[in-house]
């Protein structure tokens, strides 16, 4: 892994007003150019928005598809890499909670929510892959919100060579303060038990459909200890993250501290 300077962006993003969402998106863009990250980070369906009401599906996007090339074009024209959410309406009129990776180069990484909550579970479907990306110097796997409550998980990416994890929400209800005493609750173990950086960021404000969001950004380094956090209950806000290759070193040459080489798999079988 390489030292790697990180922009985690808390947005509003209204249910169906994709070009509204857009537009806020691209201040947020040049100023973590300006801060020298390399990856802006918006959360989990900022571009659709987030919605568990029926309408979803009419503001649903393919891939390739407008949306995904949009984002495309932003990161090539910008020089920097966007990582954005978007429901993904599939060639078998299925609905997926996708998040997109559009590198400068031009190429577009994706993953797909693998685990729903259950208010979700009336109108997405899950994805079956545990993909691991590499690039910007890192390798990383991402996870959607609720994603994070399964330790099995963040354990696969980490045994598949992740470093980092990156974990968007869209996370409704309390305070940033409440929201942070949740997220404390189980991010650090997913860090310490696998020896990777977590970074977790939440949408902010409201949906347009009923639900608030409270802002919320953190970085968790490897070792389990926050390294860099922000709370915004209403406002946008950005954290800027430097994460640096020694961090991780540090841990994972420590032979007491590094814990997924002496695993026992053959006796975890149910």
């Amino acid at each position: 892994m390489e030292n790697i300077r990180v922009a985690l962006v808390s947005v509003n993003a209204c249910v169906g007003e994709i070009r509204r969402n857009f537009d806020g998106m691209r201040k947020w863009i040049a100023a973590a150019r300006q801060a020298g990250a390399v990856i802006v980070c918006f959360p989990e369906l900022s571009i659709t928005g987030y919605s568990i009401q029926p309408g979803i599906r009419s503001v649903a996007q393919p891939i390739p598809g407008d949306a995904s090339r949009q984002l495309g074009d932003m990161a090539v024209s910008e020089g920097i890499g966007i990582m954005a959410g978007l429901v993904e309406l599939d060639s078998r009129d299925r609905l997926f909670a996708t998040h997109l990776i559009a590198l400068p180069d031009g190429r577009t990484l994706i993953y797909r929510k693998v685990h729903l909550a259950p208010p979700e579970q009336t109108f997405y479907s899950p994805g079956n892959d545990v993909p691991v990306f590499d690039a910007f110097g890192m390798t990383f796997g991402i996870q959607l919100c609720y994603d994070a409550h399964f330790p099995e998980l963040a354990s696969q990416m980490a045994l598949k060579g992740a470093e980092v994890i990156f974990i968007p929400h869209a996370s409704p209800r309390g305070s940033s303060n409440q929201k942070h005493r949740s997220w404390m609750r189980h991010l650090p173990a997913r860090a310490y038990d696998n020896s990777v950086f977590i970074l977790a960021w939440n949408l902010v404000g409201e949906n347009g459909e009923g639900l608030t969001f409270p802002g919320l950004a953190m970085a968790i380094g490897p070792s389990g200890d926050v390294i860099a956090s922000s709370i915004s209950d209403h406002e946008e806000k950005m954290l800027v993250v430097h994460l640096k290759a020694d961090e991780l070193d540090r841990v994972r040459g420590h032979r007491m501290r590094y814990f997924l080489p002496n695993r026992r798999p053959e006796l975890y079988k149910l």
